[in-house]
């Protein structure tokens, strides 16, 4: 459920990156998600050019 909601944040550009980036550390270590999960969400950022401040 946290991957989901995540993804869709990311995919509508609703989101900063460096706070984004936080939670998905603290949901890893939380095992909230798993390393193939957060390394799909890093590549969406990366390849997001419609990131909200």
């Amino acid at each position: 459920m946290t991957y989901t909601r995540l993804k869709t944040l990311i995919t509508r550009g609703q989101y900063n990156k460096e706070d984004m980036l936080n939670k998905m550390d603290v949901f890893l270590l939380a095992d909230r998600m798993t390393n193939e999960q957060y390394n799909e969400l890093i590549s969406l950022m990366n390849s997001d050019n419609n990131e909200v401040n």
